[in-house]
């Protein structure tokens, strides 16, 4: 296997830091090695220095998605954190309904891997709202920084398994089986969910509005808290007044310098 020396390591963590948040501690240092040992050797790299120069000499942006999809977990599921989705539904979404006055519902997935916290937001929506659906602006905008797993989420396709926390009235009614093991989301569900690719540390976000609701979870533990202070920050500008924000339960804001309310365990809100 190949070995990456200190100086390698501090270079390669350094990039990734200044231009994707990521903070790699040095005793990380073994376990990126060995999740891009065999990127390296596929790609004929003798050391980690070639391939750091290759790295930061490739402008298509194939290199730095390799990368971040080596050394990120994409781990996820439908319904994680479900107690999150019930506040959602019982009391977010009552809120907005009684003030927004245009009827356009704009929620951010922040950080939406494989696609299961969008569609379980979309089908929860989907829920709500009934007949009414056709009155409102409903569509749910879903981020990530790696292509691959966007390009999962928009497949929609998913494993008997991986369905399996649904309710199966909505396995019934969001899915469709595609083969043994295999199901698909419905287009209804599908055609709710917007995937675009953006960058958390990117300097400004790409949006005309102020949100209503942000989900971003369990994405913050990559973080330092400089970094995690400042996304944080850029969430609290972005939503409207009473707006919400959904963090993971394993990660937490620092109550004495944000502006953000506690509402409860991993819930935040605009005031």
């Amino acid at each position: 296997m190949l070995t990456i020396t200190d100086a390698e390591f501090r270079r390669l963590a350094d990039y990734i830091k200044k231009n994707y948040g990521i903070y790699l501690k040095d005793s990380k240092k073994a376990l990126v090695a060995g999740r891009l040992n065999n990127l390296l050797v596929n790609k004929n790299f003798d050391n980690f220095t070639d391939y750091i120069d290759y790295l930061l000499a490739d402008k298509t942006g194939t290199a730095i998605t390799e990368l971040i999809n080596k050394i990120t977990t994409n781990h996820t599921f439908f319904m994680r954190e479900a107690d999150h989705f019930y506040y959602f539904r019982d009391q977010v979404l009552p809120y907005w309904v009684r003030n927004i006055p245009d009827k356009d519902l704009r929620t951010w997935c922040a950080a939406c891997s494989t696609g299961e916290e969008a569609y379980t937001l979309a089908m929860i929506i989907d829920q709500f709202f009934g007949p009414s659906m056709k009155e409102w602006d409903t569509k749910i905008l879903a981020t990530d920084i790696s292509r691959q797993v966007l390009e999962t989420a928009q497949r929609g396709i998913y494993s008997g398994e991986r369905i399996a926390p649904l309710p199966a009235a909505w396995k019934a009614n969001y899915f469709r089986r595609i083969d043994a093991d295999n199901y698909i989301i419905s287009d209804k569900i599908r055609n709710n969910v917007i995937f675009r690719r953006l960058n958390l540390v990117a300097p400004v976000f790409p949006f005309k509005r102020k949100l209503h609701v942000i989900f971003c979870r369990n994405v913050m533990i990559y973080f330092d808290n400089k970094t995690k202070e400042e996304l944080v920050s850029k969430f609290y500008e972005h939503l409207e007044y009473g707006g919400y924000l959904f963090i993971g339960h394993s990660e937490t804001i620092d109550r004495e310098t944000t502006k953000f309310q506690y509402i409860k365990p991993a819930v935040y809100r605009k005031i």
